[in-house]
């Protein structure tokens, strides 16, 4: 993977373990973007139609994705489904489209969070902040290699593998993953999961969690029809099946 690295607009280097995709064809909210991550002394490189954020995407290196879906060249949706699709780099859909449908759409396909427009600058900077931290932690908090019957994780090329088949998990998914392998005895609650890899307060939207845990099994089960995974605890939560 290419490890990108920028300089900032006063000429200094930025963390070249934070590099920031904008895709955002409006010039404004793309300069404002770029300005929001520059400040926090992230790499930004700015995209303002899909067929350009998807060269980008090509050659490798992001930390986040910032990605608007109305774009011309090719629309966010499709954008969404091949980072999705193809890698563990989280993505943050900024919108005007924040119907509640479009919302749970987005999620479903693989996207960490969901910003309306107009947004609030310091609520996107508190946002990336948050899916980063999330997103890097995943990996720092286990160890080397984990391993549950036949699923393989490793943390720190976040590869998955299932009866020696890799399968692609979004960042969502790849964490809900590793909080339950990390303790596969243990019943998780909804909430702790959803405050462990959301990193926010729970409020009683189960939805965003089944949402998430639904393609989560449904990719195990892909990888291994024969195979059972996570159980369900009912009223209780979930756990790795023993």
């Amino acid at each position: 993977m290419l490890l990108l690295r920028y300089v900032n607009e006063e000429g200094g280097n930025v963390d070249r373990e934070r590099n920031i995709l904008v895709a955002e064809d409006d010039d404004d909210i793309n300069r404002l973007l770029c300005d929001i991550i520059r400040k926090n002394g992230w790499g930004a490189q700015p995209a303002y139609s899909g067929t350009e954020a998807m060269l980008y995407i090509d050659r490798g290196g992001w930390n986040l994705i910032l990605l608007d879906l109305m774009m011309p060249g090719m629309p966010g949706e499709e954008i969404l489904d091949r980072v999705a699709g193809s890698s563990g780099t989280p993505v943050i859909v900024i919108s005007a489209k924040g119907a509640r449908e479009t919302r749970i759409s987005a999620l479903h396909d693989g996207a960490d969070d969901f910003i309306d427009k107009p947004f609030d600058v310091d609520e996107v900077e508190a946002r990336i902040e948050s899916v980063l931290r999330r997103y890097e932690r995943s990996g720092e908090r286990v160890p080397k290699m984990l391993t549950h019957k036949d699923i393989v994780l490793n943390p720190d090329t976040k590869a998955v593998e299932v009866a020696g088949r890799p399968i692609t998990l979004t960042a969502r998914e790849y964490m809900i993953l590793v909080t339950l392998m990390s303790r596969p005895d243990k019943v998780f609650s909804k909430e702790n999961i959803f405050e462990s890899v959301w990193g926010e307060p729970f409020h009683g939207d189960e939805n965003t969690v089944n949402v998430h845990m639904s393609n989560l099994r449904s990719k195990l089960a892909e990888a291994n029809p024969d195979g059972a995974y996570i159980d369900t605890v009912w009223g209780m939560g979930y756990r790795m099946k023993s």
